[in-house]
């Protein structure tokens, strides 16, 4: 592709949404497709990027825009495939700048949901700007658990047999690794973290859940995944815009399945699982008290049960959030789920 060409057909995209508040245009879905593939692909220049990206921050992406660049990761990033035997996934679409208030509850969940049967998908990077947070890769690192390192086949035949599969953008989706020197240099989340909360590399049927801080988010993020076509959605306003479910407070969730949508109010009151949401410290503090909650003991452990309860119930493995809390606790006080983080441990290091 001729480079000038591609710069100018660039221009014209970011005309549209730099020109300003009254005369600033949405893209439509095709055109913000083609901008994040110009993008990923080096064509515009740098200045032409960053103009882009602070832009389109400021303006908000509209739900056809994200949806746009979902089409061009699915395009050419990696794909995980479904295998007919498996239930259907939870894919779990969480900031890839990662966590630093609170401690992460979803890996332990994880162990839990996939003790029950019920296979997951996860993706991620290494340590992102702006948050720096600590990652997917990081805190399964410190459970003994590497899930990186692997190749895209690795991880399908891991998904295949054990139900897990982390997408991870340095192993298997560089061309978005490219994209890491921008957010770093305009100092701010670029849409693409927005867009990155509803892209799965699972291509088949799936329960996709995804994490908001704001509600106008939530509103853009459901209105992009219906243009998607995606048939079954859970938004949750979770821990620092992901997927945990706290348990110091109340929490809105929306579960959309086949345009029937359901408004959810998850009361931890209600289930005696309130209590007070964990503070992170550091890894060595979290690894501490996530081995006591696989033991079904420690200050982490009600959280776990909280979660796993609410997404057995999701997932429709338990026929209540009561019954899933039941599961969870049976799950961590009879070793099941850790036992599970065994036999992961155990295949990742047959890889090796």
């Amino acid at each position: 592709m001729n480079e000038n060409f591609s710069q100018e057909r660039f221009k014209n995209h970011l005309r549209k949404i730099g020109s300003g508040e009254h005369t600033s245009h949405g893209m439509t879905r095709k055109e913000s497709a083609d901008a994040l593939e110009l993008i990923l692909k080096g064509s515009p220049t740098p200045a032409q990027i960053g103009a882009f990206f602070i832009a389109h921050r400021i303006r908000r992406p509209e739900p056809q825009e994200l949806a746009g660049m979902v089409d061009t990761y699915i395009k050419l990033g990696p794909k995980l495939h479904q295998n007919q035997e498996l239930t259907q996934p939870i894919c779990f679409g969480m900031p890839f700048d990662g966590r630093s208030k609170t401690a992460p509850i979803y890996p332990l969940a994880i162990l839990v949901l996939l003790d029950a049967g019920q296979p997951i998908v996860l993706h991620g990077a290494g340590p992102m700007p702006v948050k720096y947070g600590v990652t997917t890769e990081a805190l399964f690192n410190a459970l003994g658990l590497c899930l990186t390192k692997l190749s895209m086949d690795a991880v399908q035949n891991g998904f295949v047999k054990h139900g897990l599969a982390l997408i991870h953008q340095p192993d298997h989706f560089p061309l978005a690794e490219t994209l890491i020197s921008y957010r770093e240099e305009i100092g701010k989340r670029p849409p693409v973290a927005s867009m990155e909360l509803l892209w799965t590399a699972h291509q088949g049927k799936h329960l996709l859940v995804t994490g908001y801080v704001h509600p106008p988010t939530e509103g853009r993020h459901t209105k992009a995944l219906e243009i998607l076509g995606e048939q079954n959605i859970v938004t949750i306003k979770g821990l620092e815009g992901g997927t945990d479910i706290p348990i110091s407070r109340t929490t809105k969730a929306t579960h959309i399945n086949n345009n029937h949508e359901k408004h959810l109010i998850l009361d931890p009151l209600q289930y005696a699982c309130q209590g007070k949401d964990i503070r992170w410290e550091d890894l060595d503090r979290w690894r501490l008290i996530s081995m006591q909650a696989l033991n079904g003991e420690g200050p982490l452990a009600k959280a776990v049960v909280w979660n796993a309860g609410i997404y057995l119930w999701l997932a429709k493995i338990s026929d209540s959030i009561a019954d899933g809390i039941q599961k969870a606790e049976v799950s961590l006080t009879s070793g099941s789920a850790k036992a599970t983080l065994q036999q992961l441990i155990k295949w990742r290091a047959e890889i090796d």
